[in-house]
């Protein structure tokens, strides 16, 4: 299994907008299909391009003020942070190649 983070409103602050490295976070919830889908593919990456990349995990059904600054609509929502700031977003499922290619041509 990938190493990843689980972020909430209480500690997005941190994990995310704080980390050193890019954080690809993932807007998700349990009762999504397409979310459950794409979790594998996310958790790969996580294992894949661990120091490279920080992995974080947003449930909505806990937590939605994120979700909500963020303007996220529909789940899965991808965004990928650098900096603390919104890099891009992908919304809906990918394969793990698009996916990973979308990830390296925003962070290298």
């Amino acid at each position: 299994m990938g190493k990843y983070v689980e972020v909430s409103d209480e500690n997005f602050q941190n994990e995310v907008l704080g980390s050193d490295l890019p954080v690809l976070v993932d807007f998700w919830a349990p009762w999504c299909a397409p979310c459950r889908m794409i979790a594998p593919t996310i958790e790969e990456i996580a294992a894949d391009m661990e120091g490279k990349l920080k992995v974080a995990k947003y449930n909505t059904e806990e937590s939605s003020s994120i979700a909500m600054e963020k303007q996220v609509v529909s789940i899965p929502t991808l965004i990928l942070f650098k900096d603390g700031k919104e890099v891009d977003r992908i919304i809906g499922l990918m394969p793990k190649q698009k996916l990973v290619d979308f990830i390296e041509s925003k962070i290298n």
